[in-house]
């Protein structure tokens, strides 16, 4: 048992995680220690402190203005003592344990699926878990070590790391365009579908994006939406059927333009490219495991690129 004079760094690490979930159960689950735990180790922080830092219900778990003061400290000073933990170890060292990671659809399936196995053989110890959604999910409520999603960052709170940009082409089915021809000009879209594109509940579906040579700044032009989806690959299915014009990443639409299935459109309003980034908890530092793992998609997303 720690000191009661001294700050112990796994309790600082339960008090996050409490904080982070808003629950005791939901946190001893996550850390795979029995909810006692977690509520003495609560305890004997708080007497160390000499401060209430959380305010308990039946129903809830809140931070108290000292709890919210401490949180952000909390994480900066753990993610320091990871970093010294390992400041010495060789960089060869196997990497061990459990790795749990958010992407979008489309780059799971494709391009990241299909080089796993070589990351896998170069760190056989480590245990990846690999969930594939294109909505917003809660990194720290959902355990994820670290998400990546493509477009702005929303959530403020989390840190990024940038991995590169996907870029865009506009493209139609062969049977869209045989049925209504293909647009050329931006006044000409009023005549037209755009597949909608709705990953979280309560977002509008998006027009048809560009971005204006003059200023730099993306636009938006409003279209019609025959039907709306959730994910990447009902969104590149829905456009392949003939439902509309879509806005795929340009590797998705090169394979159909080869292939003759897909074909492009006003090839001279292209969107803007769509930034990728790697987001997680700590501000200041990732784990190892993690440090790697971006590493490797980085290096890997570059491969890719046009």
């Amino acid at each position: 048992m720690p000191s009661p004079d001294k700050l112990s760094p796994e309790d600082l690490r339960i008090f996050v995680r409490v904080a982070r979930l808003a629950s005791f159960t939901r946190a001893a689950e996550q850390l795979e220690v029995p909810r006692a735990t977690v509520s003495t180790a609560l305890r004997r922080l708080e007497a160390r402190l000499g401060a209430r830092l959380l305010q308990r219900t039946t129903r809830r778990v809140t931070l108290t203005a000292e709890g919210d003061a401490l949180l952000a400290r909390a994480e900066d000073l753990l993610g320091e003592l990871e970093s010294l933990a390992t400041l010495f170890r060789s960089q060869g060292q196997a990497l061990k344990g459990r790795l749990r990671v958010d992407m979008p659809l489309g780059m799971c399936t494709g391009t990241v699926m299909a080089r796993l196995p070589q990351f896998l053989a170069a760190h056989p110890q480590l245990q990846v878990e690999l969930c594939s959604t294109d909505r917003r999910v809660d990194l720290i409520g959902d355990g994820f070590d670290c998400v990546v999603r493509a477009g702005p960052v929303v959530d403020q709170s989390l840190a990024c790391r940038p991995l590169g940009a996907l870029p865009l082409m506009n493209v139609a089915g062969s049977g869209y365009v045989a049925q209504h021809g293909l647009p050329t000009r931006l006044e000409e879209l009023d005549a037209h579908w755009l597949v909608g594109y709705q990953p979280n509940p309560g977002d509008a579906p998006l027009g048809f994006e560009h971005r204006d040579d003059a200023s730099g700044r993306a636009l938006e032009v409003p279209m019609r939406h025959w039907v709306t989806v959730n994910n990447s690959a009902a969104y590149e299915a829905a456009c392949r059927a003939g439902l509309g014009i879509a806005q795929l990443p340009a590797s998705t639409g090169a394979r159909g333009l080869g292939d003759g299935t897909l074909v492009e459109v006003m090839p001279a309003f292209r969107p803007a490219p769509m930034p990728l980034n790697l987001l997680y908890a700590h501000r200041r530092h990732l784990p190892r495991r993690v440090q790697v793992f971006a590493d490797w998609l980085q290096q890997l997303l570059t491969l890719r690129s046009p």
